[in-house]
């Protein structure tokens, strides 16, 4: 996540002229820039690959490739996803998720609440319809556990000191609350430090630990036992 001196760039893709039209004037009006937009999965791959969006809007079911194998064709580049699609399903999110989507919104929400996921989204937040995020975090500690049931016995038997090594006191604090499925408001909040700083912060722990993105940082947290209390 760059620091941004405009306002948000979003691609929108969707296979529903009237749904894409609508949410693109809506985000339009609202200070968002529009670099482009896309009916089918083939085009969003080569319209986000020439414009790189700040923020990709992407629907799950396009014709010629699903959202997830979007998510993977372009996950070299440094655009986030944010998922808007009529389903809820748990396979649908988990899919997308773990391709790299960094939110999922189902089609119910309300205009706002979609511009207000769009610029957490761009801003690095990992972004989900309530009830949601306590799905993917349930299935990142599920998947840890299933990695360390897999360590032969003596691996287990050495332990691992929980966080990183090459963070600071203070990243690590924050890595911790990344890892309960907060957000970057409500980490600011409750260490009474500005949201901006939280950013910061979060920006300089991705970079140390070479991950892309909010989800992928809770899910390194979780692998390190920082979803725990200390």
């Amino acid at each position: 996540m760059s620091q941004r001196t405009g306002p948000l760039r979003v691609l929108v893709a969707d296979d529903h002229p009237l749904w894409r039209e609508a949410l693109v004037r809506d985000l339009e009006e609202s200070g968002f820039e529009i670099v482009g937009t896309a009916a089918d999965g083939p085009a969003t791959v080569r319209r986000t690959r020439a414009t790189v969006p700040d923020v990709l809007v992407l629907d799950l079911n396009l014709p010629g490739m699903r959202g997830d194998e979007v998510c993977h064709a372009i996950g070299d580049l440094p655009t986030t996803v944010l998922i808007l699609s009529a389903s809820g399903e748990e396979q649908d999110v988990l899919a997308a998720v773990k391709a790299g989507a960094s939110g999922y919104l189902v089609k119910s929400a309300s205009p706002g609440e979609i511009r207000e996921a769009v610029t957490a989204t761009g801003d690095g937040d990992a972004v989900f319809t309530p009830g949601l995020a306590g799905l993917v975090l349930g299935e990142f500690r599920e998947m840890s556990s299933q990695a360390r049931a897999a360590e032969p016995v003596e691996e287990q038997a050495k332990g691992e000191t929980p966080g990183a090594p090459e963070l600071t006191e203070r990243e690590t604090q924050i890595l911790r609350y990344v890892a309960m499925g907060m957000t970057a408001k409500e980490i600011a909040a409750d260490l009474v430090i500005s949201h901006r700083t939280v950013q910061n912060h979060v920006q300089n722990i991705l970079g140390k630990l070479h991950l892309h993105n909010r989800v992928e940082l809770t899910r390194f947290a979780i692998s390190r036992g920082l979803d725990q209390p200390e």
